[in-house]
């Protein structure tokens, strides 16, 4: 049986595509490289693009890997070639917003949760996305920190240990994430309870995240943070049933 939302001390997230919407970020920068060089770019075709270059073999931290990414991807969408447009979509990461609810949904979540940040961002670009989110969070977690990215199991078990040095146990976290690939799966098979923000409701596919190799059936399932937030201040509104 799935435990109620109040049970938990902890909510982990996924930052990037979760809370900051890195698709329209990558999305509007290249659409401004393009109109400058006087052409345009179609918007899922340069997701589609930038997930396979993403997750090469010899990608390198995110968002730095922006760079050769760009490289690789600048050719088969018609743009500009040149190293400082790669590094222009680098930076655009420190400008790239939150979803339209996030900031006020995680204020409202922090009121009751200890949060949590489990980024593969490097710690740079995870300052820029905490600012942007209001600073809401207990912890962050970011590639630089655990030199590992999700959905590597031992970036996990670094956020249990914190937590068990904080009083907590895993079983008091609730993980919350739109990637599949990256987070409910692998949370799954560690036994936690996970929560999935499916960004995505609206459009097909994955965009500019890996497809997982099975779909995770997760314990909770809201289309935005917003909807989190709401279920959350529902239960805890309901009338408590007193003892027998």
């Amino acid at each position: 049986m799935t435990k109620s939302l109040l049970s938990f001390k902890y909510l982990t997230f996924d930052v990037v595509g979760t809370l900051i919407d890195f698709e329209s970020g990558i999305k509007d920068c290249l659409a401004a490289i393009a109109a400058e060089a006087g052409t345009d770019v179609d918007g899922e075709a340069a997701l589609t693009l930038y997930r396979e270059a993403r997750y090469a073999d010899d990608a390198d931290l995110f968002p730095d890997d922006l760079v050769r990414v760009y490289s690789v991807i600048a050719p088969k969408l018609g743009l500009p070639a040149g190293t400082q447009y790669g590094e222009r979509l680098r930076e655009s990461a420190a400008v790239w917003a939150g979803f339209p609810d996030s900031r006020e949904a995680m204020a409202r979540l922090a009121k009751r949760y200890k949060l949590i940040a489990m980024t593969n961002a490097r710690r740079w670009a995870f300052t820029h996305f905490s600012r942007e989110l209001g600073d809401p969070f207990f912890a962050g977690f970011t590639a630089d920190d655990t030199g590992l990215e999700k959905p590597n199991p031992a970036f996990f078990q670094q956020v249990f240990e914190f937590v068990e040095r904080d009083g907590g146990s895993k079983d008091d976290i609730l993980h919350v994430a739109q990637s599949q690939y990256h987070d409910i799966g692998v949370s799954r098979r560690l036994g936690m309870t996970n929560c999935w923000i499916q960004r995505r409701h609206a459009q097909k596919g994955y965009g500019g995240t890996i497809e997982p190799a099975e779909f995770t059936e997760p314990d909770f399932h809201f289309r935005s943070m917003a909807e989190l937030a709401d279920a959350v201040e529902a239960a805890a509104a309901e009338p408590k049933t007193a003892s027998a």
